[in-house]
């Protein structure tokens, strides 16, 4: 306890006026995507810039004012600082794409809910790909000037720092972060601290607001570590993805229902809610009761119908032990006070988290709750889309597992943030000066081709230079942390080769990466890296969560290998993986290396970014190399067939890691060596720019938030339009209409389903099919008829579906109705159908997600 009260003091940079939009400069992300708006803080100091992480708000107040005062007086600086200045501010006020493409949309606001923020190295807030993947999401909708804001939480701790020890074993370190020398800004009315705060087992919890400024996106940090909390509430918000379950699921609470909380005190309306991942799902109760609260007599059913038409839910989850559950006595001790003045009973909430359900063994899941409580969910690659419907399949029981509305949209990268210098400026001179403005035109793209491979090839080797200098300094930095002999530091900066090819594996050391597979035939793999001729090196980076056993000694078997001599300067580990290190990699390397087991790697994006940089990929068809691989066969190459069935793991590995090293010897290394008498290796090259033109006018961003927008958020926006206003009104309407759908379904039978041609007919005849339909109580408008069609395989199920709506042709006596269709087959062979009936309403665009489904069934 303190003795005596502290008086706070906040201190500014002295910066002189002719400089003095470098303070504005720093308060915006835009410089972390934008080359020349960082260069003018290198130029400063450089050695500075690197010492304070990158951090421009920390380095203008760490400076000598003389050096300030120097650079005000530089010409040459203040014309460059100018001319990014203009740059800034046209960005920020121009006409944007969004204004310019929708106009005629009604207004509305998204709000963007995710666990973690990768912007910037200066600003460590993030873990790993959920959030450099949430960072580039705010970049690109800046860029595309979406009506946007962003909610996540103020780490003061951040996520860990990784160091090894002697024999390779991961420590782990929580240096503080001090949110006044970061790209921070407090929300305040007046001089006080604008406050959100959520009611936990009892008490009270206040967070105040911080704003990072993201382009024209503002993201709000929660920050719990303030006077008004006790010790223990202080900490909510300290580490990301740290403590146990009660800690997870009280920051949930507060990402969530503090967040939109947060947005009110704003005075900011969303109409659309973005769950990144079911973290913040518990926000959909806070609009359940905002809406409560705004209509009277209405219920909570109805609420949910209402507000879950704004939601849209984002797993990035492909298998079940990923996602977060909760016992329901500890959901209900945080909760209850929450939902219990809603009307709803303990035992209808936890259903709506799944704890009713076999497959979660009592448990509350937070990706089912999402899923309840949205009207939108996706996964974030094609085969992760199939893969999520196959998980989550048991929610719509009878629907066929590819028509469960789980849809798909395949993540990208920010290209701008992930670019080297030196490839933007070949893209800047052979492309389009403005080539970042429409990053999806392939036709833009194909102008890849008219780089020279000389300059291609020069730029692409400067980079790994790079590389491997940043490598040898991390390696000696590491040796003289460890207290190592003069001759191993020194011996740092011999290891690697500039010239040699370059293989980068960076990830987060999970067992189903599996990052030893690189290694597991230790005797073919010394003569791959050691022929003299040919040599071969490989630079690892990468944290296994600090619970992770398996994880951190996959790592320190990794190191021990390292350390033989047949290995010692052909492999690098680089500790700390972070946004500086992920750059550096997948910048310079020439091979990106990644072999999960499929089908585990929901989509991953490291790839992408060393795509961009003309990296060739190597890797398992899984997550969205399995689309990239499709789209084109000679943009790298592909580890196996996407085979996801083995006798066992062994075997899997076994199989797999040979095939990588036959690929290797077989394709990589002798496409990489093959030069001509320009010393220049074409084939290598013809494949860098085929990869190019394939990655990124597809796997970026900008395509992605497109995606969203049309996919999910504008029909969220008109959903929420038709069901928000009026009371709830419509909202009222579906409700009953689903009570009186789901209590009479049963009442729904096929009678009779009949073929008026004959069972053999000749192709391109006409074929009709009749079915006697018995609605029972339900009118003809509450449903749709339909004919599922397709082709019988071998074991006499129906594949290729399609669907034909069946009309209506007259009513028979005995609540009968007759309904038909035609149509025509192209093809021979064995055919099939059935018929089906489902639910009809205007206001849903999507039968499929009501769940019920009636087949025929003689």
């Amino acid at each position: 306890m303190k003795i005596f009260k502290i008086q706070n003091i906040r201190v500014t940079p002295n910066l002189p006026p002719a400089i003095s939009y470098l303070r504005e400069l720093a308060y915006n992300l835009y410089w972390s995507w934008d080359h020349a708006s960082r260069t003018l803080f290198r130029r400063i100091d450089a050695d500075l810039w690197e010492k304070v992480n990158r951090n421009p708000v920390k380095m203008l107040g760490s400076i000598n004012q003389e050096r300030l005062e120097k650079m005000a007086q530089n010409e040459g600086y203040l014309a460059d600082l100018q001319r990014v200045q203009e740059r800034v501010d046209s960005y920020m006020k121009r006409k944007t794409w969004f204004q310019d493409q929708y106009s005629d949309v009604q207004k509305f606001t998204i709000a963007y809910f995710s666990m973690e923020y990768g912007l910037a190295v200066g600003l460590p807030i993030y873990s790993g790909g959920l959030g450099i993947l949430s960072a580039d999401h705010l970049k690109s909708a800046s860029d595309l000037g979406l009506p946007f804001v962003a909610v996540g939480l103020a780490y003061q701790e951040g996520f860990f720092q990784q160091y090894l020890a002697a024999d390779g074993w991961q420590q782990e370190t929580y240096p503080v972060n001090d949110f006044y020398n970061l790209p921070m800004i407090l929300e305040k009315k007046g001089e006080a601290p604008l406050l959100t705060q959520i009611e936990l087992s009892g008490r009270t919890v206040y967070a105040q607001i911080w704003r990072v400024q993201v382009g024209r996106v503002p993201l709000y940090l929660l920050d719990t570590n303030i006077p008004a909390n006790n010790e223990t509430d202080r900490r909510l918000t300290a580490q990301l993805y740290g403590g146990d379950n009660s800690m997870r699921i009280q920051q949930e609470i507060m990402l969530g229902i503090g967040g939109l909380r947060a947005l009110r005190v704003l005075g900011i309306t969303p109409q659309v809610c973005h769950m990144n991942e079911g973290h913040s799902a518990f926000l959909s109760i806070e609009r359940i009761s905002e809406f409560m609260k705004a209509h009277k007599n209405i219920t909570f059913n109805d609420a949910r119908e209402a507000t879950r038409s704004g939601n849209v839910f984002t797993t990035h989850t492909p298998v079940p032990a990923g996602i977060d559950e909760f016992d329901p006595g500890m959901v209900d001790y945080y909760l209850g006070p929450y939902y219990s003045p809603l009307n709803v009973s303990a035992q209808d909430f936890m259903n709506l988290g799944g704890a009713h359900l076999p497959q979660t063994r009592g448990k509350f899941n937070m990706a089912i709750f999402a899923i309840n409580m949205a009207n939108g969910y996706n996964g974030v690659s094609r085969l992760h889309g199939q893969t999520a419907r196959s998980m989550w399949n048991y929610l719509w029981p009878d629907v066929p597992e590819h028509e469960v509305p789980i849809g798909h949209i395949t993540n990208g990268i920010h290209v701008r943030t992930w670019l080297s210098v030196d490839m933007s400026e070949l893209f800047t001179s052979y492309l389009d000066p403005n080539w970042y403005r429409n990053s999806i035109d392939e036709k833009m793209w194909e102008n890849i081709n008219q780089i020279p491979d000389e300059e291609l090839w020069r730029t692409h080797e400067r980079r790994r230079e790079r590389l491997v200098g940043f490598a040898r300094q991390r390696l000696a930095q590491r040796l003289e942390n460890l207290g190592a002999h003069s001759a191993d530091i020194e011996r740092a900066s011999e290891v690697l080769s500039p010239e040699a090819l370059t293989i980068g594996f960076a990830r987060r050391f999970a067992a189903y990466k599996r990052a030893h597979l690189f290694f597991r035939d230790k005797e073919r793999l010394k003569k791959i890296l050691n022929n003299p001729e040919r040599p071969v090196q490989m630079i690892i980076a990468g944290k296994a969560h600090p619970a992770d056993k398996i994880g951190k000694e996959i790592i320190k078997n990794i190191m021990s290998i390292i350390a033989e001599d047949d290995f010692r300067d052909k492999i690098v580990f680089l500790e700390n993986y972070d946004f500086r290190v992920a750059a550096y990699m997948v910048q310079g390397v020439d091979v990106w290396l990644n072999n999960p087991r499929r089908p585990r790697e929901a989509s991953g994006t490291s790839g992408m970014k060393a795509s961009a940089n003309g990296a060739l990929n190597l890797s398992i068809l899984d997550g969205w190399w399995d689309e990239a691989y499709e789209m084109n066969k000679n943009a790298g190459w592909a580890i196996g067939r996407g085979e996801e069935h083995f006798a066992s793991e062994t075997e899997q590995d076994d199989l797999e890691s040979a095939e990588l090293y036959h690929i290797l010897e077989n394709d990589v290394i002798p496409t990489f060596y093959n030069r001509g008498r320009s010393g220049i290796p074409r084939e290598w090259l013809k494949m860098m720019k085929t990869n190019m033109k394939v990655v990124c006018p597809f796997f970026n961003t900008n395509r992605m938030v497109r995606s969203y927008l049309a996919d999910y958020y504008l029909p969220a926006a008109e959903q929420w339009a038709k069901l928000g206003n009026d009371g709830g009104k419509a909202a009222k309407q579906l409700v009953a209409w689903r009570e009186t759908i789901s209590k009479n379904w049963n009442s729904i039978e096929i009678v009779n389903v009949q073929n008026m041609n004959d069972s053999t007919i000749k192709i391109g005849e006409e074929i009709t099919v009749r079915a006697d339909v018995k609605l029972g109580k339900l009118k003809a408008d509450d449903v749709q008829v339909q004919l599922y069609l397709g082709t019988v395989d071998e074991y006499g199920d129906l594949k290729e579906t399609k669907i034909i709506p069946m009309s209506p042709e007259e009513a028979k006596k005995d609540g009968l109705r007759i309904y038909s269709a035609k149509f025509n087959l192209d093809a021979t062979g064995q055919h099939g159908y059935s018929v089906r009936v489902l639910p009809n309403h205007p206001l849903i665009a999507n039968p499929m997600k009501t769940g019920l489904i009636k087949w025929y069934n003689e």
